[in-house]
């Protein structure tokens, strides 16, 4: 019956400044703009498949949310930082510890890193990574280089 997720939608304080966030530095493509109604859709990679919708509103009616972009694990791994920094994003990962490294999720296993959009939204790059879940320790957070000597007889 269920698919997937096909569109999440957020609350903004201004409309024109999470176009140019969604459009120019996370490289969405606008594919609705409807200036009366204050809202914007983005396709999310391939067309049609997975969408943003952007909703301004005034400050006390945005409530912060958290959604995930699926990417290729090898981009989180090695570029994801580097984007981040790049883009003067404030990032951080799940542990919260101060490292500027993503952290997998053994029980996935996933890598990922957070970062927040203009309103403060909790935005998530996610990969999964290949290889079996850890499942003896489903709360279990580590480094990649960690999860790396952990699978390493795998």
């Amino acid at each position: 019956m269920i698919k997937g997720l096909y569109e999440t939608h957020l609350f903004v304080k201004d409309l024109e400044r999470s176009i140019n966030f969604y459009e120019q530095i996370m490289g969405l493509q606008l594919c609705r703009l409807n200036e009366e109604r204050r809202t914007a859709f983005f396709w999310i990679g391939e067309e049609k498949k997975f969408m943003l919708g952007l909703w301004e509103k005034p400050e006390e009616e945005i409530d912060l949310r958290h959604f995930a972009f699926e990417c290729e694990p090898d981009w989180i791994i090695n570029e994801s930082v580097d984007f981040l920094k790049s883009n003067r994003l404030n990032f951080w990962n799940f542990l919260q510890d101060n490292n500027e490294v993503p952290m997998v999720f053994c029980w996935m296993p996933a890598i990922s890193i957070y970062f927040s959009d203009p309103d403060g939204h909790y935005i998530e790059f996610i990969g999964i990574l290949p290889g079996k879940p850890k499942s003896n320790d489903e709360k279990r957070v580590v480094t990649y280089d960690e999860w790396l000597s952990i699978t390493e007889n795998d």
